[in-house]
């Protein structure tokens, strides 16, 4: 293999991993993306105060992606950018005050990083539970919440009265909320 054909392997690898990176990076921001959204509101009043701080983090996270690590956590990487968005946005916009002094907008940060941490434990145990449900319970739970169906329409189209899926639903949501507990308490000690 002539120097030239190596060159050219190692920047397609290098390319690939580049593309990787990226890919992994999106991935994670979509998926947190209303997390970030969520974690400015706390701080800012105004819908379109919010929507703007979201923009910039957005960017500066784009900016920011090749220090992106994959194994790393995302969320809080991505809400400390945001902190930092949010307080040059009220400092810096004519009008927009902050809400609070200082040291206690570094305090609701921390709370909200420990209550960000605390919910994507709530959310991967609750993903976990939902797939140790058996095949029909997991198909009610999906048609009724992700698929954003009415339960009248789910109990038309599975063909049951509407009482008795609620009713289904309800002894769902006790198995996984005493599954998301156990869970919980087994990270926890």
């Amino acid at each position: 293999m002539s120097h030239f054909e190596g060159r050219q392997i190692g920047e397609i690898g290098a390319a690939a991993s580049q593309a990787q990176l990226v890919d992994s990076f999106l991935r994670q921001y979509l998926h947190h993306q209303k997390q970030i959204y969520l974690y400015i509101a706390a701080f800012l009043r105004s819908g379109s105060d919010i929507d703007d701080v979201l923009q910039e983090t957005s960017l500066v996270l784009w900016s920011k992606y090749h220090e992106f690590r994959p194994d790393g956590d995302f969320l809080r990487w991505a809400c400390g950018i945001a902190k930092l968005e949010v307080y040059r946005f009220c400092r810096n916009r004519k009008g927009v005050t902050m809400p609070f002094d200082d040291e206690l907008f570094e305090q609701l940060a921390a709370e909200r990083e420990s209550l960000n941490d605390h919910l994507e434990r709530r959310r991967g145990a609750l993903s976990n539970c939902i797939q140790k449900l058996n095949h029909r319970d997991r198909e009610l739970i999906e048609s009724c919440y992700l698929a954003g169906a009415t339960t009248k329409l789910v109990a038309e189209q599975i063909s049951r009265p509407v009482n008795a899926v609620y009713q289904s639903l309800g002894r769902i949501r006790r198995v996984l909320h005493e599954c998301v507990t156990r869970a919980l308490a087994a990270q926890e000690g």
